[in-house]
C-alpha cells in the first residue's frame, strides 16, 4: 500500500498505483465515458510536458477555461504534473453578457499573473477579446496543440507547502479575488471530508461547475484521496433537465452528492414523476445543501416529495463552508434529520438574544410545512470540520472593521454577530493582494464576512455583513425578504434582490431615510398586464410575511439581475448598476449575433498575437 499523499500530484500517482476508482462523464443523453485514475494520470502526463516544452516553470499560473469533460483534468492534472499553479474560470455561457464576461475574466487573468491560457475548441473561439485585454505571453492554447514533452522530461514534483490551486471567491458583495491554496490545505481539506463517509466503497455524483470549490476541492479530490469513482455531469444539463441528477446517483448508487439549495427546489419544480421511473435514491448517504442560504421548506418539501424513491430524510446535509477555508468549515450531523428553528427577527438583527420560538425541530417531517408563529427559520449548519474552529465577535461599530480574535471576547450563545474561522485549510492569502489579506486574515483566524450565531454548539447564519438591509437603523435579512416572494403569480423563480437605499441628500425624498428596494425579473411567460401587477403583489407579499414597507419595485426581463459565476446574485452590483443606468438585460442570442461574436474574436485573436511576437513571445492565440 503506497503511503500517504501530501499533495494533489502525489495523490495522482497513488490513486494510478491503486488502480481502483476514476471519472465517469455522462452527457445529457445519458451515455457515459470512463476514464481510471491511471487514464486520467496518462493524459495528464502528456500535457505536463507539453508545458514544460513551452517554457512553463515551476509555480507559474496556468489559467483554465473547460465546460466538464475529459480536457479538463488533462489540464488541470497536467499543470499540477508540471510543477504550475492551475487557474479554473468559468467558460462564456451567458452570451447575452459576452462584453461583460470578457472584462471580468480578463481581469481575473491579470490577477492570477497567468502566462498561458488553456482552453477546449469550442470556447477558445470565443475567448479573444478576453486574451487581447488581458496579454497572457503565452496566449491561449488548446491542451492537444501543445508542443511535445522534450526528451527525458520528468515531472518535477511538489512540496506540501507549494501553491496547488488558485480559486476565485464568488464575489457576490465585491470583485472575486484570488484565493492561493497550497497542496497541504487542500489535502487537509479532503481528508477533512473523507473523515465523515463510513469506511468502504463510496461513489459521488456531481453537476456542480469545476471551476467551483464545492465542485472541485468537495468532489473531486474526496474521490481521488479515496480512491473512489466519481460520476460528472454537465451544469447545463442539470439546469435543462434536473431529473439527471437523480437518475444518475440512482443508476450509480452514489453515497455522495451534493448540491446548493436552488438546485433541490429546481427539482421540486421540473422533475416529472414518469423520469423517476426505475429511480432508488436509499444509497444516498450525503445530499449536502451548501454554497447559498439553506431553506428548510425546501428540504421538508423535497424529502416528501422524493421519500418514495427511496430518499432518507437523514440524508439532508446542510453545510457552510467558503473558498478562503478551501470549502468546508461545519457539516450538520450524518446520523439524523437537520435540525431548524425559528428566531425571533429582532433578535436576528442584534436586538437581543436569538433562542428557538417554540420547539426545536428535526427535518423533515412529513406533513408538516413549519410553524405559524412568526419569525425567522434557519437551518442549523452544523459543527465545525475536524481541525476547525469557530468564533462569533461583534460585528465593529457602524460597520467598521470588526475586532479579531482575542481583542474582544467571543458573543455568548445567541447573539449575533461576525463569523471568524480558524483551521488547517485556511488560504495562504489573496494573491497578490496583501493588504486585502491583512484585513481578512489576523493571527491564524479568517473573518469570513458572514453574520451569523452559536445555539448548542451548532451554528446558525443569518446572511452577509455586506448585504444586510437596514431600515431606520435596524438590520433585515434580505434572504428572508427575497424568499417571502416565492409565490407570486409571474416572478421568476429564484430571481429577486432585495437592498436599502437611502437616496442622495440632493433629492426632494432624502428625508425619507433608507427604503427597501425589490429588483424582480419577471417571468418569460408573464404578459404586459403580469407585469403591471408584480409591484403590488410584491409589496403585499413582503407586508405579509416580515412587516416591511417596500420602497419601490423594479420589473426587469429575464436575465437582467448580475450573477456571480456560479449563479449568485450580486446583491450591491445591482443597485450599484441601477444608480449609474446600466442594469440593462442581456443581448439577445442568435446565429448572427454568435457568427458576429466568433469573428470579432478570431480578429482579436490575430491582434493579441501580433502584439506578443512585437513583444518577442513566441505562440499562436
Amino acid at each position: 500500500m503506497p503511503e500517504p499523499a501530501a499533495t494533489l500530484d502525489a495523490l495522482l500517482d497513488r490513486a494510478a498505483v491503486l488502480g481502483h476508482g476514476g471519472l465517469r462523464f455522462v452527457d445529457r443523453h445519458e451515455h457515459a465515458d470512463f476514464l481510471s485514475w491511471g487514464e486520467v494520470r496518462e493524459r495528464a502526463l502528456a500535457t505536463a510536458g507539453g508545458m514544460a516544452a513551452l517554457g512553463i516553470g515551476r509555480g507559474e499560473r496556468v489559467v483554465l477555461v473547460f465546460p466538464t469533460g475529459p480536457e479538463f483534468f488533462d489540464a488541470f492534472f497536467g499543470a499540477l504534473l508540471a510543477g504550475a499553479v492551475p487557474v479554473p474560470l468559468y467558460p462564456p455561457v451567458r452570451l447575452g453578457r459576452l462584453a461583460e464576461y470578457h472584462r471580468r475574466t480578463a481581469r481575473m487573468i491579470e490577477l492570477a499573473g497567468a502566462r498561458l491560457v488553456l482552453a477546449d475548441r469550442r470556447v477558445r473561439r470565443l475567448l479573444g477579446a478576453t486574451v487581447e485585454r488581458a496579454q497572457p505571453a503565452l496566449g491561449c492554447r488548446l491542451p492537444g496543440d501543445l508542443p511535445p514533452a522534450e526528451a527525458g522530461w520528468r515531472p518535477p514534483g511538489c512540496a506540501p507547502g507549494d501553491l496547488a490551486l488558485v480559486q476565485f471567491s464568488s464575489g457576490t458583495t465585491v470583485e472575486p479575488k484570488p484565493v492561493a491554496l497550497t497542496h497541504r490545505a487542500i489535502v487537509d481539506q479532503t481528508r477533512a471530508l473523507n473523515s465523515f463517509w463510513p469506511v468502504g466503497e463510496q461513489s459521488g455524483v456531481s453537476w456542480l461547475p469545476l471551476y467551483h470549490d464545492m465542485g472541485l476541492i468537495g468532489c473531486v479530490f474526496p474521490a481521488l484521496e479515496r480512491p473512489a469513482e466519481l460520476t460528472l455531469l454537465p451544469p447545463e444539463a442539470f439546469v435543462a433537465r434536473p431529473a439527471l441528477w437523480l437518475r444518475a446517483v440512482s443508476r450509480y448508487r452514489a453515497t455522495v452528492s451534493p448540491a446548493p439549495n436552488f438546485a433541490y427546489a429546481l427539482c421540486l419544480h421540473k422533475v416529472r414523476d414518469e423520469e423517476m421511473e426505475g429511480v432508488d435514491l436509499s444509497s444516498w448517504f450525503a445530499a449536502l445543501n451548501g454554497a447559498e442560504p439553506v431553506a428548510p421548506e425546501v428540504l421538508r418539501a423535497f424529502n416528501r416529495r422524493f421519500a418514495r424513491w427511496g430518499l432518507r430524510r437523514e440524508a439532508l446535509t446542510p453545510v457552510y463552508g467558503l473558498s478562503e477555508a478551501a470549502l468546508a468549515v461545519t457539516f450538520s450531523a450524518l446520523d439524523r434529520p437537520f435540525a431548524s428553528a425559528r428566531f425571533d427577527r429582532a433578535a436576528l438583527a442584534g436586538e437581543g438574544r436569538a433562542e428557538p420560538m417554540g420547539a426545536e425541530r428535526t427535518e423533515p417531517v412529513a406533513g408538516d410545512d413549519g410553524d405559524a408563529n412568526g419569525g425567522i427559520e434557519l437551518a442549523s449548519v452544523g459543527r465545525p470540520v475536524p481541525g476547525f474552529e469557530l468564533a462569533i465577535l461583534p460585528r465593529g461599530a457602524d460597520g467598521g472593521r470588526p475586532p479579531a480574535p482575542g481583542a474582544a471576547p467571543p458573543l455568548a450563545d445567541g447573539r449575533v454577530g461576525r463569523v471568524w474561522v480558524r483551521g488547517p485549510s485556511l488560504m495562504e492569502g489573496y494573491l497578490g493582494r496583501p493588504e486585502e489579506t491583512a484585513r481578512v486574515l489576523v493571527g491564524g483566524w479568517l473573518d469570513t464576512g458572514d453574520l451569523g450565531f452559536l445555539h448548542r454548539g451548532e451554528l446558525y447564519l443569518t446572511g452577509r455583513a455586506k448585504d444586510v438591509v437596514i431600515l431606520r437603523g435596524r438590520n433585515h435579512s434580505p434572504a428572508e425578504i427575497e424568499e417571502s416572494l416565492a409565490g407570486v403569480a409571474g416572478l421568476r423563480r429564484g430571481c429577486a434582490v432585495a437592498v436599502s437605499h437611502r437616496p442622495d441628500s440632493s433629492t426632494s425624498s432624502a428625508a425619507e431615510g433608507e427604503r427597501l428596494l425589490l429588483f424582480v425579473e419577471a417571468d418569460r411567460a408573464a404578459t404586459a398586464a403580469d407585469r403591471d401587477a408584480l409591484p403590488a403583489l410584491c409589496g403585499r407579499a413582503v407586508l405579509a410575511a416580515t412587516g416591511l414597507a417596500v420602497g419601490a419595485t423594479f420589473v426587469l426581463d429575464p436575465g437582467t439581475l448580475p450573477r456571480t459565476s456560479s449563479g449568485k446574485l450580486r446583491r450591491g452590483e445591482t443597485l450599484a448598476r441601477h444608480l449609474a443606468g446600466r442594469l440593462d438585460p442581456p443581448a439577445p442570442v442568435n446565429a448572427l449575433r454568435l457568427a458576429g461574436e466568433l469573428a470579432r474574436s478570431g480578429l482579436a485573436f490575430a491582434r493579441a498575437g501580433r502584439a506578443r511576437r512585437a513583444a518577442g513571445e513566441g505562440g499562436s492565440g
